[in-house]
């Protein structure tokens, strides 16, 4: 079950910011232990060199790319040189993005500006040069990550920007599945809630001015219904599913990964 010996998957964002397993290390592990070849783009080389590393040390490929997901000449490149050494793609994980807080009148436009290609462009471009791949090899699988932000908005902290580009990378993916549907092309996106994942200690922290980790992990984990935040790995198996044989008829949609949050939220 969920095997996917003889894929290529490409996961962007496969290096995590700090210690710990991000959502998107945590995924090109889970697909690597189950068979497939992975191609393990990050901004940070050092970052997705420890992915490669751990992978290997369990039996697994992995061949890694420094890639800005937001400069369309090196996602093309990179598509190319995951082409060049697999022959194929099966798999597309765009798992770039980040949230920064505030409205359309404090934010500055150029913050706007990153939040949406950082969230939403990255997608796009991933999509922009994978696709065709897919479509000449007959199909494929798309996951896209977006966040409850893009479902659900909290008035005691706004981030206009970050939810109006997550709801995007939702209708995008709609968009995407639907007009690739006859293509073979899957397209579904993965929706995390409260994760406990490094970048809580590495840029929330300081981010909400908490200077208090330990305060700030036990409200996350009180919010959330289960009683505690998921993890790298809850998204990662979502993803697996979602790329996986068992979800062939499974496209255009989405799973929410919140431990009940966004049922849980006032309307």
């Amino acid at each position: 079950m969920f095997s996917l010996v003889g894929k290529v998957a490409i996961v962007t964002g496969a290096g995590s910011v700090g210690p710990g397993w991000g959502n998107g290390k945590a995924t090109a592990v889970v697909l690597a232990r189950q068979g497939a070849a992975i191609f393990a783009i990050d901004v940070n080389e050092a970052a997705v060199e420890e992915t490669r590393a751990f992978i290997e040390s369990e039996g697994g490929t992995c061949v890694t790319r420094r890639c800005d997901m937001l400069a369309a000449e090196e996602v093309q490149a990179a598509v190319a040189a995951c082409m060049q050494r697999f022959g194929r793609i099966d798999i597309l994980v765009n798992n770039v993005g980040g949230s920064h807080p505030g409205g359309p009148v404090d934010m500055p436009e150029e913050v706007w500006d990153r939040q949406i290609d950082f969230n939403l462009k990255t997608a796009f471009l991933g999509c922009k040069y994978v696709i065709p791949v897919m479509e000449a090899a007959g199909g494929g699988a798309i996951v896209n990550l977006s966040s409850v932000a893009g479902l659900r908005m909290g008035g005691a902290r706004v981030h206009s920007a970050y939810s109006a580009s997550k709801a995007g990378v939702i209708a995008f993916s709609k968009s995407v599945a639907l007009g690739y549907a006859k293509k073979g092309i899957r397209c579904n996106t993965v929706v995390p809630g409260l994760m406990h994942t490094p970048l809580v200690e590495h840029r929330l922290v300081r981010q909400l001015g908490a200077n208090d980790a330990e305060r700030l992990i036990a409200e996350r984990h009180a919010r959330v219904p289960v009683g505690h935040m998921g993890t790298g790995w809850d998204i990662a198996h979502a993803v697996l599913f979602l790329v996986s044989e068992e979800a062939k008829y499974i496209t255009a949609t989405e799973i929410v990964v919140d431990g009940g949050l966004t049922a849980s939220a006032p309307v």
